[in-house]
This record gives structure tokens, C-alpha cells and sequence, in this order.
């Protein structure tokens, strides 16, 4: 099954186990990527990029380098963009890591959350799961997971249960549109 990555402009076989993440290693198999790379991973202008580093929503880049988490935390901005505005993605990502320009204090690291992210959209499929199956899914995904602090895995639960929601109203969206566009002609 051959698709995006969900915020990105990748294509992968989400069917096969660890796709995105060997393919994010070998995308970072020499180091960090510069601003003109980042900007083909995640189709966002170069000056979005900046603002947001500006604006706090991601730490600055370390020698005009963009590491792996901060590319993965602009997959997942850039994914959660279509359903929700920017302030509630950094009050979801706040939620989870605190201060969004500052890794010191984050309870999971942007990259393993985005493998969760596209392990949960891969799962979806097209369909619309229960609360309850969401929840179960969110719960297996985790099981490996290791607590900071105690309570640090129902905030990255709550966190994972809110952003694929976000996801599937996308998707929805997408989809009321096509039908939309198919009444026309």
C-alpha cells in the first residue's frame, strides 16, 4: 500500500513494518538537512519554515541543520494544518513536550511520536474506528513506551487519540470534496 507519509511529500509502502522509519534513516543517514531539503520533504515555503522557528514552534536549527525531529515536527504541523488551526496544534504539541522551542523537556521524541502518527493512519485505512478501538490501537502502539514520569502515557494517548481524529476529519474533508467536485461534471 503505497502512500504519503501523512504532512509530507514522501511516498512509502505503509503496509510494510518500519517503512517510514527506514526511510527517515536514510534520509538522515549523513547528518541534518538544509533548509531548501526540509522544504521538499514537507512541501512547505522555506519562509513558513523560518516563521515557525521564529514563532517558537520548533527549536532553531543547529548550524543552518534540520535534524530529524524537527523535520518530523513539521510533518506533523504541517499534517494536523487542514483540521485544525495553528494555535490548537501547539496547544496539542505543548500539551505533549511543553515548551515547543526547548527537546529538554519533551515526555517522547518528534520522531518516534510521528512513527506512532503514521503507524495509526496506516491502521485507518479509509475507515472510521470506534473511540474505543482508537483508544486499544493508541494503548498496543505503546506498550513499549517508557514513562518519563508517571501519567506521561495517558498524555501522549490523549495526544495520539486527538491527532488521528484530526487526521480522519481531514481525510473527511477530502473526501466531501471529491464527491463535491464529482456532482459538478
Amino acid at each position: 500500500m503505497i502512500s504519503r507519509l501523512p504532512g509530507s511529500t514522501l511516498e512509502a509502502d505503509l503496509g510494510r513494518s518500519n517503512a517510514a522509519d527506514t526511510l527517515l534513516s536514510s534520509i538522515f543517514l549523513t547528518g541534518g538537512l538544509v533548509l531548501s531539503q526540509v522544504s521538499l520533504l514537507t512541501g512547505l515555503e522555506p519562509y513558513t519554515i523560518q516563521n515557525w522557528v521564529k514563532r517558537g514552534f520548533l527549536p532553531p536549527p543547529v548550524k543552518k541543520r534540520y535534524s530529524r525531529q524537527h523535520v518530523c515536527r513539521l510533518f506533523i504541523i504541517n499534517m494536523l494544518r487542514d483540521s485544525m488551526r495553528i494555535d490548537k496544534i501547539c496547544q496539542l504539541l505543548t500539551f505533549v513536550n511543553g515548551r515547543l522551542d526547548d527537546t529538554g523537556d519533551d515526555i517522547i521524541d518528534d520522531s518516534v511520536l510521528y512513527l506512532y502518527i503514521v503507524d495509526l493512519t496506516a491502521r485507518l485505512g479509509g475507515q472510521l474506528p470506534s473511540a474505543g478501538q482508537l483508544h486499544t490501537w493508541c494503548a498496543e502502539l505503546l506498550t513499549g513506551y517508557q514513562e518519563p514520569y508517571p501519567g506521561a502515557r495517558g498524555r501522549v494517548t490523549a495526544a495520539l487519540e486527538i491527532i488521528s481524529t484530526a487526521y480522519m476529519a481531514s481525510m473527511l474533508r477530502q473526501r466531501a470534496e471529491l464527491m463535491l467536485s464529482q456532482l459538478d461534471g
